[in-house]
């Protein structure tokens, strides 16, 4: 079993809020996580799947539900299935506070992001704390030996598509991973959506991995508005499938780029979106570039503490990095992504981190030494790089 860097975290939290909630997409790991934190904080948590018709009507009278199983750790899986349930809780939390019952009560778990959940769980503020989970890390994999980053990379972080007994099982596994959030999940999060457009949508995405998208573009080639676009590209963000990574917008005196860029957050869907099925397809795809972008991109951003704050920078004139990690303006990381084994760096790269003043400066390669370059640039591997962002205070 592979242990999860956010254990200590979620087991932390639990100790200090009624209630805490864990957010991923499915098949994550959400469900095996929070059970192995429960049985070592709770020795008799209660699992109920908001998906099953017999969960729910458990909780037909939940107020009393709850009190009959007062002093159990309870897990809530798919919590946005029923989201009027938040403010249930609330009344149940602030009653066992009165008396004395404080923290780890409630364990929650949901798959759409935490935007969508705060327009539920308001009622909540002061007493949840929310906590995401990304797929598998390089860390997470290297620690446990389970497998190497070139794996980790082509599979993506999905466990069961990691842990496949083969490449093509891996695939198959994310074909069918993709076709059942299209036609099972996506109808759940409002009007009906053509789930061959969105497919095809997502696909396109994957061509244009971590790039700048121009929805009108976009739009005319599904044949549909900019407003219909800029809705499914919203919707597979708030299933947390992908993500965008906003410019940096300090004043620096300089024409900065205004849109975001998108990248699908899991390396092995990008590949399966594309069919490429083991390392030879991939490296020799004209998306291996920007893909190893987006596979370290997740990585990092999965071990960032809280209120550390991720951007990309790029100029008209063409300075640019690939990512900014800005810490209260005092502490300005920029982080340079490569590919290459002896990667070496533009002179956009190092105008930028003058005019964001960056105080460390790295280039992220696939190799594991770690070594200077010119310009107080340090050439630095993934997993190390992850563990330099884990530290910053």
């Amino acid at each position: 079993m592979i242990t999860r860097d956010a254990q200590i975290d979620i087991a932390q939290l639990l100790e200090e809020f009624s209630a805490v909630a864990l957010l991923g997409p499915r098949q994550v790991g959400k469900t095996t996580l929070a059970e192995t934190i429960a049985t070592v904080i709770n020795p008799d948590p209660l699992y109920l799947d908001l998906e099953s018709p017999t969960d729910q009507a458990k909780l037909r009278e939940p107020e009393a539900y709850f009190e009959l199983h007062k002093g159990q750790l309870i897990i809530l899986d798919e919590i946005q299935r029923v989201p009027e349930l938040f403010a249930i809780l609330r009344g149940v939390i602030d009653r066992r506070r009165r008396q004395g019952h404080r923290a780890g009560q409630f364990l929650i778990l949901g798959s759409a992001s935490l935007d969508v959940l705060k327009q539920a769980s308001e009622s909540l503020a002061g007493r949840i704390a929310y906590k995401e989970l990304s797929g598998l890390t390089a860390t997470e994999i290297l620690a446990s030996q389970t497998g190497d980053q070139n794996r980790l990379w082509l599979r993506g972080g999905f466990p069961d598509s990691f842990l496949a007994n083969s490449d093509p099982a891996s695939l198959r596994w994310r074909l069918n991973f993709i076709s059942t959030y299209l036609e099972r999940d996506v109808p759940q999060f409002g009007p009906r959506i053509p789930a061959t457009t969105l497919r095809l949508l997502w696909t396109m995405l994957a061509h244009n991995q971590g790039a700048q998208i121009n929805l009108a573009q976009l739009g005319a080639s599904l044949g549909i508005t900019i407003p219909t676009t800029k809705r499914y590209i919203d919707l597979l963000e708030d299933l947390l499938l992908i993500r965008h990574l906003r410019p940096w917008s300090g004043n620096v005196g300089k024409r900065l780029v205004k849109t975001p860029k998108v990248y699908i957050r899991d390396s092995g869907i990008t590949h399966a979106l594309l069919n490429l099925t083991d390392m030879d397809d991939l490296l020799g795809h004209p998306v291996v570039g920007a893909s190893w972008e987006g596979f370290v991109v997740e990585n990092l951003l999965s071990c960032l503490p809280v209120g550390v704050t991720p951007w990309f920078y790029r100029t008209s004139a063409g300075a640019e990095i690939d990512l900014v990690i800005e810490r209260n303006r005092q502490q300005t990381y920029a982080i340079e992504i490569k590919r290459s084994l002896a990667p070496t760096l533009s002179k956009g790269f190092y105008l930028g981190c003058e005019d964001i003043g960056a105080t460390r400066r790295f280039v992220v390669y696939p190799g594991t030494e770690r070594y200077p370059i010119a310009n107080a640039v340090t050439a630095i591997s993934l997993a190390e790089m992850m563990q330099e962002l884990r530290l910053i205070q």
